[in-house]
């Protein structure tokens, strides 16, 4: 049964958290850790990701105070489309759609099949068929249902953060053995460790800690909405900080710094060091356990903001459909799926590295998160009335001081990183012609406020686009 009901609340608090978790745990901290010691040197290393965990929790405190305030299945892309109006909503959408999430999908399933290549070769376009297979398994298993998607998603984070353990301990084992680390083989390449090489650096740490943002799309299927995203958001940034310094210790104490700096794969090497063969096949199965992760996670996200873009557009209403019986917006899912395959298809025939997909996905993912943070203060202005059962500490402090370092990462996101960052602006750009074709856009209805307390724990906007 398909209709225009939406999800509902059926999310447990600890299972939204673990999702979370997963939406931002991925192997990316085994390929910046090395570029993020070159760029600050050892006395700056571990504030470095202290600061970029911080800083995503202030703007997790603002994303949480929207999420209960406004619980709505499109999560930043409602904030977004309340507070600047439809056009800027569908921008957002496109962004998302276009540059952010297929594409990340993408590059992780070319990541998992390059690994696979390394150990089994697969030919000319077998890695691009292995992909492809496993975004497509990816996408009809979500299809089968809610329960399923969000099952697989806790069992995939579970299983992950085992698997970062894993690298921990290998560090402990060495430490305890009394093994002094290697002198690396190749010195480390000098790097500018002044303003360029901290802006280089942060670019990488807040890769490694992006995705938090989007489990504000859960905002409406989390059963306690009075503190359940707020729980889901703070307590995955702070696991994720946790296992991100512990990993970086171990990467130092078994491959000493300089080692650490002039390695291409410091995991793979710091448990060949520790375990042998077996070490080396546990990264294997951890790529691979992380990209099936990321991807099931950003379908889930993904598939949902299209779903809530596409009931407000007229001329793709049909994409806004939500699946009654199996709890997914199965058009929406679909479409993502393809544009992703598309992508990795495309991908098959080109060969791009993981330092250019960076500089295509950073300058977006800032843009937006900038007008997010404002989006705070504009709907405290214009909506007094709503209950908001989270609210950000040292207000208007906190969200204009992210705000201010929103606009640093995106200034640096553009100067710093490279050219494949005009890559993504200009397809961002084909979104703004693509809008300005649309005839017109679904008007932004004015949510009623509800008694203290109750819209938080049901869930409920009295919002007629629902």
């Amino acid at each position: 049964m398909v209709s225009d009901a939406g999800p509902g609340r059926h999310l447990p608090v600890f299972q939204a958290l673990l999702i979370t978790l997963g939406m931002v745990i991925t192997t990316d901290i085994l390929k910046t850790a090395p570029t993020v010691a070159l760029n600050v040197g050892p006395q700056y290393f571990y504030l470095v990701w202290v600061l970029g965990g911080v800083a995503s929790m202030i703007g997790a405190l603002c994303f949480a105070e929207m999420a209960t305030a406004f619980p709505h299945t499109g999560g930043d892309y409602h904030f977004l489309r309340t507070a600047y109006g439809e056009r800027m909503g569908f921008l957002f959408a496109w962004s998302r759609f276009s540059v952010m999430h297929t594409g990340w999908i993408a590059l992780s399933a070319f990541m998992f099949a390059d690994y696979v290549d390394a150990v089994v070769p697969l030919g000319q376009y077998g890695s691009g068929l292995f992909a492809g297979a496993v975004i497509a398994a990816l996408v009809l298993l979500n299809l089968t249902g809610k329960h399923v998607g969000f099952i697989t998603q806790t069992l995939l984070v579970g299983l992950l953060a085992l698997g970062f353990l894993s690298i921990a301990s290998a560090g402990v084992f060495l430490a305890w053995q009394g093994i002094e680390p290697p002198a690396p083989s190749v010195p480390p390449i000098a790097q500018d460790t002044g303003m360029a090489g901290f802006s280089a650096a942060m670019i990488f740490v807040f890769l490694a800690f992006g995705g938090w943002s989007d489990a504000a799309t859960l905002s409406a299927e989390v059963r306690d909405g009075r503190r359940g995203i707020f729980i889901a958001m703070l307590g995955a940034l702070s696991v994720l900080m946790a296992i991100y310094l512990g990993l970086n210790w171990a990467f130092v104490e078994g491959l000493g710094f300089a080692g650490l700096a002039a390695s291409n794969a410091p995991a793979v090497e710091l448990l060949n060091r520790a375990f042998g063969a077996p070490g080396v096949m546990l990264i294997l199965l951890m790529v691979g356990i992380a990209a099936i992760a990321t991807i099931n996670s950003t379908l889930l996200v993904g598939a949902r903001t299209t779903y809530a873009a596409a009931r407000d557009v007229p001329q793709l209403r049909s994409f806004g459909a939500w699946d009654d019986r199996h709890g997914v917006p199965r058009k929406a899912l679909l479409a993502e799926g393809a544009v992703a395959l598309l992508l990795v298809l495309f991908g098959s025939f080109t060969q791009s590295g993981f330092n250019t997909m960076v500089e295509y996905l950073t300058p977006v993912y800032w843009l937006f998160l900038s007008l997010s943070s404002v989006a705070l203060i504009i709907l405290r202005g214009r909506f007094p009335e709503m209950a908001r059962p989270v609210k950000v500490p040292l207000y208007p402090l906190l969200p204009l001081l992210f705000f201010g370092l929103c606009l640093y990462m995106l200034y640096s996101s553009v100067t710093v990183v490279g050219v494949g960052a005009f890559f993504g602006i200009g397809v961002l750009l084909v979104g703004a012609v693509l809008l300005a074709g649309l005839s017109r856009l679904k008007a932004i209805p004015h949510p009623s406020p509800l008694p203290e307390g109750e819209g938080a724990d049901r869930g409920v906007l009295r919002d007629t686009s629902t």
